[in-house]
Parts: structure tokens; C-alpha cells; sequence
């Protein structure tokens, strides 16, 4: 059967990016330097041809960094596939999302992002969608998947590899990849924007878990050792323990009491 690999992007400079008063701004959109930075990306990312899949973290700035970045697969008419459980880590309103209706007004006249998973709630920050570790590894563990099976499902007709595109968040993506070595390079993560890297699934992963592909990974980092578990672990808990500190976060310990309450 084919392969499927996933090829990971952090979004493009969004408003919030550009200083931290900025992250009270309501599922902020991309700056001009952003779109700049789509039109890079756009000239840049290897093999676009290949791409059979786009997926993106609802909040605008990643469905137009989709949208700009890979301007000839949307134009073979491939929409971009919203998934929720994509969205970033944070309850701040430039981390929380749009409703549904007001995504739709934006998008859905163009018919050029598919939102049918984008319900009510999905910008809660509650329940399954809190802004807590535990909530978003479970989201982690449920994006990667569903990706798995979008991608066993099309190779079974397919006798080429699936290649999709997955245009998220940083915070979230060290969740997502299960990867945290350099998760403090940047605000709050270890990806730049637009930044991409490439992976597959490991083969029997109960988790859909991911590796990165050896060409991804010898060309930002060389032939630099990966981290062993242990060292992951650790490295976890420092970003975690910053981001709860930062208010990025909810804290253990009030994760354990709104659970409690319920």
C-alpha cells in the first residue's frame, strides 16, 4: 500500500505575532509580511504537485496561510479540510477561533475550505477543547488519527504516496509531533512561521504516532542525534511549566480542580 507522510507547517506572522498586547485581538488574521511569507513558501516547498491532501487549524491565520501557500492545489480544486482539533494551545482570544457561522460568511462563498467538521463549541477552550495538557494531547493523539486513516483511506484507491499538507499552530505542533527539543527558540515554540517539516507515521502506532523523515530531518538539524525519551519527557515539562507561567496555559493543579467539579 502507499505510504502517507505528513508534511507539517507553522502558520504565517499573524497580528499577534507582532507584540504581546496583540494577543487580545479576536482570531487575528496575517499581516502583509505574513502573505509575504505564503508567497515564499508557495515558490518553495518541494514537489508541490504531489500534495493530495490540505489541511488546516481553523482560525484564519492558518486557513489563509494554506490557501496563499499552495495556491496550485487549491486551484486543481483541492479544498482545505478545517479540523478543530488542530486549533492552538491557548484560551487568549488570538488563539481562540471564529464561530462557525461568521467562518462560513468568510470562507465557504469561495468554495475553497471545507468546514463541515467546524461545529458549535468547537472555540469553547472547554471540555475537550480547554486550553489544558492533558486535553490537548488528546486532540493531538485524535488529528494524527484521523489523519492516518484520511490517508489509508485514499491510498487504497490511489497507487501513488499520499502527501498532506498540515498548516497548524507552534505551541501545538511540539503536541502534535511529540517532539520538544528547541520548544523555547521562539515565542513559545520551537517552529518559525512558515516553517515546514516532514514526516511519516510510525508503522502499529496505537497512537498514530509520527517521525520525522530523514531528509526533513538532516536538513535543519544535520546529523545531530534525536533525543531520547527520556530527554523528551524533560523537555516537555520546562515548556509546559513556562507556558503556565506565561498564561498560556491552564495549570495542573487547576486542571485537577475543574475536574474535580465535575
Amino acid at each position: 500500500m502507499p505510504a502517507t507522510y505528513l508534511h507539517l507547517d507553522k502558520h504565517a506572522q499573524g497580528f499577534h505575532n507582532l507584540c504581546e498586547a496583540n494577543h487580545k485581538l479576536p482570531d487575528p488574521s496575517l499581516t502583509n509580511l505574513g502573505e509575504q511569507q505564503c508567497q515564499t513558501l508557495s515558490q518553495t516547498f518541494p514537489n508541490p504537485e504531489r500534495i493530495t491532501h490540505l489541511v488546516a487549524s481553523p482560525l484564519r491565520r492558518t486557513l489563509y496561510t494554506c490557501l496563499l501557500s499552495f495556491p496550485a492545489a487549491v486551484a486543481s480544486g483541492k479544498k482545505v479540510l478545517a479540523l478543530p482539533e488542530l486549533q492552538e494551545t491557548s484560551d487568549l482570544p488570538c488563539d481562540t477561533g471564529s464561530d462557525p457561522a461568521k467562518l462560513k460568511e468568510e470562507f465557504e462563498s469561495k468554495g475553497q475550505v471545507d468546514l463541515s467538521r467546524v461545529h458549535e463549541g468547537w472555540n469553547s477552550k472547554t471540555g475537550p477543547w480547554a486550553a489544558n495538557a492533558t486535553a490537548i494531547e488528546i486532540r493531538a493523539r485524535e488529528a494524527r488519527l484521523f489523519l492516518r486513516s484520511l490517508g489509508e483511506a485514499a491510498a487504497q484507491n490511489a497507487s501513488e504516496d499520499q502527501h498532506i499538507v498540515v498548516v497548524t499552530h507552534g505551541g501545538y505542533l511540539h503536541y502534535f509531533t511529540e517532539d520538544w527539543n528547541g520548544h523555547a527558540k521562539f515565542t513559545g515554540t520551537g517552529w518559525a512561521n512558515t516553517e515546514f517539516r516532514s514526516y511519516e507515521f510510525v508503522p502499529g502506532s496505537p497512537d498514530a504516532s509520527l517521525v520525522e523523515t530523514r531528509e526533513s530531518r538532516e536538513a535543519r538539524r544535520g546529523s545531530e542525534t534525536p533525543l531520547t525519551a527520556d530527554e523528551q519527557r524533560e523537555l516537555r515539562a520546562t515548556a509546559e511549566k513556562g507556558w503556565q507561567d506565561s498564561g498560556f496555559q491552564t495549570p495542573k493543579e487547576q486542571e485537577v480542580q475543574a475536574e474535580a467539579k465535575l
